[in-house]
C-alpha cells in the first residue's frame, strides 16, 4: 500500500507574501454574457429536427458545448436575433425547393438540421487568419439555410457578411436580408416599364418615373417594403390586400398602407369583383399611365387578376404561393399583349451576385439609420437560456399562421 510522504503530512512551510499586483479590468468581446462550459468550452443551444414535418412536432432543442480550440479561419458567433419567415417553416415541413442536409455536426443523437436563414450575430471569437472581422462585430450569413436558429455558432469567416451596426437595432438589422431585400432587387431588376414600347419587358428601373406596379399581399414584409421603396424611388403602387374580419379592421390596414406610401389600397374581393376594371382604369387615366410590373405572392385566381392588370408587355414576378394555388394564366395574354411570366428566388440572386448583395444591404440599412425605411411590425420572442422547448417551437409554428399582428423574431436574451 503506498503511503504518504512524511513531507505532505507536515505543518505547511510558512511563505513571504508576493508583492500585490494592480488589478486591471480585463476587456470583454461583448457587453452580454454567455454560457461557460468546463475548460473554456462555450455551452449553446439550437433548435434542430431529424425529420421533416411540422414544426410542433418535429424541432427539438438541442445542447451541445463548442470547442475552444476555432480553426484558423472561422469565428464563434453569439446569436442576437433570428427571424421566422414563411420559407423558413416550408424547409422543416419538407415543402421548400431547398434541403439543408441533416448532419451530426453539433453532436446530436441522429443527423439533423438546424432551420432559420436571417439574422444577426455578435463575433465572440476570430480565428488567427480571420482578418475580415473581429470580436464585438456584428455579421449577417452571406448563404441561405446557415441555421440561426441557435444561441452560438462556429461558421467560417467567409459564410458571414459584416455590416455597421452604428446606429441601429439587433431587430433592424435581422429584418434585412430577407423581404427588404426581395422588394429592392425586384423593382430594381425587372423595373415597372413600359414594356412594349421600349421593346424590353423586363428593363432596369427609372427612378422617378412615376410608373405604376400592382402587388398583392401587400401587408406582407415584401409587399410593405416595396410601397417604401416605390416612394423613395419615384413609382407608384396598387396594393392589394385580403379583407379583414370587419371594416374597421380593413379600414386601419388601409391607413396603415396608405401612411407608408401606397398611392391605391383595395381588398381582394374589391380586386376579384367585375367593378375592378373600372377603378383600375380610373386610377391608370383610361390605361395611359402603363402598369408594367405585378408582384405575386399569393398564387391562385389573384396572380391571374394581377395578370390581367397588366399593360402590354408588362411582366408578373412571382416570388411566393401563400395560397398554395398554382398559377394560371391565360394564353391571350401571353400571345396578344406580350405579358410575361417569372420566377424570383433571392437565395439564387444572393448567391450569382455577392457583391451587388452586399452594396444592396448597405444601401438599406442606410436608409433605415436615416428614418427613411420602416421595418415591418415583429412579434418578439424572447429566448433565454432557459427558456422552454415548448415556447420556441410554438413561436416556429406560427411562421404560417393568416392574419399574424407581426412577423416572429427570435430575441436572444441571457444565454
Amino acid at each position: 500500500m503506498l503511503r504518504p510522504s512524511p513531507r505532505l503530512l507536515a505543518a505547511p512551510p510558512t511563505y513571504r507574501p508576493l508583492p500585490r499586483v494592480r488589478s486591471r479590468p480585463c476587456p470583454v468581446p461583448t457587453q452580454r454574457r454567455f454560457k461557460s462550459g468546463p475548460f473554456g468550452y462555450t455551452m449553446a443551444k439550437a433548435l434542430v429536427y431529424s425529420r421533416r414535418g411540422e414544426p410542433s412536432e418535429v424541432l427539438k432543442l438541442h445542447v451541445h458545448s463548442i470547442s475552444p480550440s476555432l480553426p484558423p479561419s472561422s469565428v464563434l458567433v453569439r446569436t442576437l436575433a433570428a427571424t421566422i419567415n414563411p420559407a423558413d417553416v416550408n424547409t422543416i415541413q419538407g415543402t421548400y425547393a431547398a434541403k439543408p442536409p441533416l448532419t451530426q455536426l453539433i453532436g446530436t443523437e441522429e443527423p439533423s438540421a438546424c432551420p432559420g436563414n436571417e439574422g444577426v450575430f455578435e463575433v465572440v471569437v476570430a480565428g488567427s487568419s480571420v482578418d475580415s472581422v473581429k470580436a464585438g462585430d456584428w455579421v449577417i450569413p452571406k448563404a441561405a439555410h446557415i441555421g440561426t436558429w441557435r444561441t452560438h455558432a462556429v461558421f467560417d469567416a467567409h459564410d458571414l457578411f459584416r455590416v455597421d451596426r452604428d446606429g441601429l437595432t439587433p431587430t433592424q438589422v435581422a429584418l434585412v436580408s430577407v423581404n427588404p431585400c426581395s422588394a429592392y432587387r425586384m423593382l430594381r431588376h425587372y423595373g415597372p416599364g413600359a414594356g412594349i414600347k421600349s421593346g424590353l419587358a423586363m428593363r432596369p428601373l427609372e427612378i422617378g418615373s412615376g410608373e405604376w406596379f400592382i402587388q398583392n399581399g401587400a401587408n406582407s414584409g415584401v409587399g410593405r417594403a416595396a410601397i417604401q421603396f416605390a416612394k423613395l424611388w419615384g413609382l407608384r403602387s396598387i396594393n392589394v390586400v385580403r379583407d379583414r374580419d370587419s371594416p374597421e379592421a380593413t379600414d386601419a390596414l388601409i391607413r396603415d398602407l396608405t401612411d407608408l406610401g401606397a398611392d391605391a389600397v383595395v381588398t381582394e374581393s374589391q380586386f376579384l369583383s367585375r367593378e375592378w376594371k373600372d377603378r383600375l382604369a380610373e386610377l391608370t387615366r383610361g390605361g395611359r399611365e402603363p402598369i408594367g410590373l405585378g408582384l405575386n405572392c399569393v398564387g391562385g385566381k389573384s396572380a391571374t387578376a394581377l395578370a390581367r392588370s397588366l399593360s402590354d408587355g408588362g411582366s408578373l414576378v412571382s416570388y411566393g404561393a401563400m395560397a398554395k394555388q398554382p398559377v394560371i394564366f391565360p394564353v391571350g395574354l401571353v400571345i396578344f399583349k406580350d405579358i410575361r411570366f417569372v420566377g424570383f428566388w433571392l437565395s439564387k440572386w444572393n448567391q450569382d451576385d455577392p457583391t451587388g448583395r452586399a452594396h444592396m444591404v448597405d444601401d438599406i440599412l442606410n436608409l433605415v439609420r436615416e428614418g427613411k425605411f420602416r421595418d415591418a411590425p415583429v412579434r418578439h420572442v424572447r429566448w433565454d437560456w432557459d427558456t422552454k422547448e415548448d415556447v420556441l417551437c410554438a413561436a416556429a409554428q406560427g411562421g404560417l399562421d393568416g392574419f399574424r399582428d407581426g412577423k416572429g423574431i427570435f430575441v436572444f436574451g441571457d444565454t
